[in-house]
C-alpha cells in the first residue's frame, strides 16, 4: 500500500521553476531565491555533580540566514534600487516578505514568510564586453523569522 507522498500514489516532489515574491504591496519576479534556512544554536551544559563525562545539549537561540533574491535587469527597471534607497540609518520600515512556490497552474503550492525583513545589500550586474549572459541584479534581505504559511 502506498504511503502519503509516495510516487506510486501519483504524488511527486514539487518543481521549483516558478515562484513569486511579495514585498509589502509590490510583487517582484525573481530568477532565483536562496538562503531559506533556520538553525538553532546548541547550548552545551554539564552539571558539576554529573557522573557522565560528557555534556548535555539543549536547543538555544534561533538564527536565520540572509535571503538572496536574483532577477533579470530590464531597461528602465529601477524598482529594487528605489526600495533600497529608502534605507536610512536605523530608520527603515521592516516588512513582511512572502516567497511562494507555484505549481504548473501558477497556484501557490507552499509559501515562506520572512518576518521583519529589510534589505541589507543590493548588487548590480557585472559587465563583460565578451559575455553573452543576461544582466542579473540581486538583493539580500536580513530578517528575524522564517515560517511556512499553510
Amino acid at each position: 500500500m502506498a504511503e502519503n507522498g509516495d510516487q506510486s500514489a501519483g504524488k511527486w516532489p514539487l518543481v521549483k521553476y516558478s515562484f513569486q515574491v511579495k514585498w509589502d504591496d509590490a510583487e517582484f519576479i525573481f530568477q532565483e531565491v536562496s538562503g531559506l534556512s533556520a538553525e538553532a544554536q546548541v547550548i552545551e551544559y554539564r552539571g558539576g555533580n554529573s557522573r557522565v563525562f560528557s555534556t548535555v545539549k539543549m536547543p538555544g537561540i534561533q538564527k536565520f540566514s540572509n535571503v538572496t533574491l536574483k532577477k533579470g535587469l530590464f531597461k528602465g527597471d529601477k524598482n529594487l534600487w528605489d526600495k533600497y534607497n529608502l534605507i536610512k540609518m536605523n530608520n527603515f520600515e521592516r516588512s513582511q516578505v512572502i516567497i511562494s512556490l507555484l505549481d504548473e497552474s501558477q497556484n501557490v503550492s507552499i509559501s515562506w514568510k520572512l518576518t521583519n525583513a529589510f534589505p541589507v545589500k543590493i548588487t548590480g550586474t557585472d559587465m563583460k564586453a565578451d559575455g553573452n549572459e543576461i544582466a542579473i541584479e540581486s538583493m539580500e534581505f536580513a530578517h528575524e523569522g522564517l515560517s511556512i504559511i499553510k
